[in-house]
């Protein structure tokens, strides 16, 4: 029986739909229970990065605002002389002097149309110039952010931000910031000349105001969330479908199919529920905003006709103040609209700048007085209160292999990348001659300590730039040396373009063992003194594994090795091998004499041999 809690808001979300004429998800997609995502922006953050970005552009922006309002100004001249020509025609002039009236509205055009050019051009170039700066500045913050964040959030959440998110922000840094800036100074130069040509006409303004502050108001109370929700949605189902997709041979092989698609219908099912509810939000906007300019112009008129028979303001004038409301309707629709658009554009901006809420690298911890890697007391979970290590304490000699063994899930990884400075412990600590690895900046630590796992990316390029990533100041000999210590050497010079050669997405395609070597080559080059391989050839297939393997030795060799074994001939030759069952180190020995104790390993050893 439901909880009366569940009750009551299954019986609020039932009204909502009912109300709103479109379901209700079943829970918050801005808040999914099961999708870790990275943080989304404070309002408070959103707007400092916005004040950062206007005052690096503040003299584009200013140039903007210049030449729009010499745009406006010239598009006024043609209301205000038609305006006269009418109160000359009423005071029975004769002489209308036309040509000098037609020659100042031809000059006045020009004007207008040279500058409202300029308008659209300077516009688009501090559109382009915020959109490159907040992609690099993205950029910048995601390269830094600590690998256990990245690890733990998942690659669809960012994936989504760095497509969708910046999709969505290029047409608002192009379109919507420029043209709100238009807009604003625009209807704010109308609403002057209005006030200075026919004052009493302005009462048509503060007439239809509280109608359009009532319905913007309703509607931005009511619009952000609904775009937060929307936007976390579509993260929701980018995650769901990279994840089926990247796993697509375990879910075959667990017969998850079914699951998986279930689970993908439910995301777009809430995904496309909130999209619904953005719809209806603007289906009442846009008659609010109609019915505003009707009010203006039509209070214009009224007013208008009063005023003129009560003699308060000439025909002339009038006309110069219907003409100019009629112009205000544009740039109402124009702030409104791009308005609107930065709804969506600021809750993909509060997903971009959300990063800049992760706090950085203490980098507070003194410089490594050694090599040793020491595991003291650690405790580590992935979530509150569930442990996966308990008290674990392992000591890692400079030189020396370690072998991590044990049943899947027992542990294994997870203590590697503690070793590895990916995560921070809970309780304890892990340190690199004596200073604390969660204390000491990533760049520091991978210095010294390198993951090797199953993963490995070519990144689009040159093979020259894939190798220089570990280390910019390497010279042809000496990435040449690193090829050849992984046995990559060979294939890499019968290359057309040697390492020059284009190599990834668009260019050659590598097999997974010379991605895998360019991934060795990387950690010859970065030269750190310890790594952690978490089974860095399980993935290929044995011949290739084989290959690699020697190529992996002469790189182990008079380094620091700890190797998360899910084969056991990868412990055998291990200096210590630790046994890890539930989270903790049950054995620790060599193989002999772990074999010898027939304990946990030896039944291991044996399973393993038949």
């Amino acid at each position: 029986m439901p909880a009366a809690g569940e009750g009551r808001r299954s019986t609020l979300r039932a009204r909502r739909a009912e109300r709103f004429g479109v379901p209700e998800p079943d829970h918050d997609p801005s808040a999914p229970e099961d999708v870790t995502i990275l943080p989304v922006g404070s309002p408070a953050t959103v707007r400092s990065y916005v004040r950062e970005l206007l005052r690096r552009h503040r003299r584009t922006f200013a140039l903007l605002v210049v030449v729009n309002s010499v745009a406006v100004i010239a598009s006024m001249v043609g209301p205000r002389l038609l305006g006269g020509l009418v109160d000359d025609l009423a005071a029975g002039e004769r002489d209308l002097q036309l040509a000098r009236i037609t020659v100042l509205f031809a000059l006045a055009l020009l004007v207008q149309t040279v500058f409202t050019q300029q308008v659209r051009l300077r516009g688009a170039v501090l559109g382009e110039e915020m959109l490159a700066d907040l992609r690099e500045d993205f950029l910048v913050r995601s390269v830094g952010l600590p690998p256990g964040v990245l690890e733990r959030a998942g690659t669809g959440d960012l994936l989504s931000r760095i497509t969708t998110d910046i999709d969505r922000l290029a047409d608002a840094m192009r379109k919507a910031v420029p043209q709100l800036a238009i807009g604003l100074v625009w209807a704010a130069l109308l609403v002057a000349a209005l006030c200075v040509t026919a004052p009493p006409l302005a009462l048509a303004v503060v007439i239809a105001l509280p109608v359009l502050v009532t319905g913007c108001r309703w509607y931005f109370r009511r619009a952000p969330h609904a775009y937060r929700a929307e936007a976390a949605g579509y993260a929701a189902v980018a995650a769901a479908l990279a994840e089926t997709v990247d796993a697509g041979r375990t879910v075959e092989a667990h017969r998850l199919g079914a699951r998986r698609v279930a689970l993908s219908e439910r995301r777009v099912a809430e995904w496309t529920a909130w999209e619904r509810r953005t719809l209806w939000l603007r289906t009442v906007l846009f008659p609010t905003v109609n019915l505003s300019n009707m009010l203006i112009m039509g209070g214009v008129l009224l007013l208008g006709g009063v005023f003129v028979l009560e003699g308060w303001i000439g025909v002339g004038q009038l006309t110069t103040g219907a003409l100019l409301a009629q112009m205000l309707v544009e740039p109402v629709n124009l702030i409104l609209r791009w308005y609107d658009e930065l709804q969506i554009a600021h809750v993909s901006l509060a997903r971009l700048v959300g990063v800049r809420e992760i706090e950085p690298e203490a980098g507070t911890g003194t410089a490594p007085g050694g090599k040793d890697v020491r595991a003291n007391e650690v405790r580590f979970g992935y979530h509150a209160d569930v442990d996966v290590l308990h008290g674990v304490t392992l000591d890692v000699a400079p030189g020396s292999r370690v072998a991590l063994v044990g049943p899947s899930g027992a542990g294994k990884s997870t203590l590697g990348r503690l070793l590895a400075g990916i995560y921070g412990p809970r309780r304890g600590e892990v340190t690199l001659g004596g200073a604390e690895l969660s204390r000491l900046p990533a760049e520091e630590v991978r210095r010294h300590v390198a993951l090797v796992n199953q993963e490995h990316h070519v990144f689009v390029g040159t093979l020259r730039d894939n190798l220089l990533l570990a280390r910019q100041d390497a010279d042809d000999a000496e990435l040449w040396a690193a090829l050849g210590a992984v046995g990559a050497d060979g294939w890499a010079k019968a290359l057309a373009e040697g390492l020059d050669s284009e190599i990834g997405s668009g260019g050659l395609t590598v097999t997974p063992a010379q991605a895998q070597q360019i991934a060795l080559a990387r950690l010859v080059l970065a030269d750190p003194h310890t790594l952690v391989l978490d089974e860095a050839t399980s993935l290929l297939d044995p011949r290739a594994a084989r290959d690699l393997e020697r190529s992996l030795g002469q790189v182990l060799e008079g380094r620091t090795v700890v190797a998360i074994a899910h084969r056991l001939h990868t412990a055998h030759d291990a200096d210590v091998i630790a046994v890890v069952e539930d989270g903790r180190i049950t054995e620790l020995g060599s193989h002999e004499a772990l074999v010898t104790a027939n304990g946990p390993y030896a039944a291991l050893w044996r399973s393993w041999h038949g």
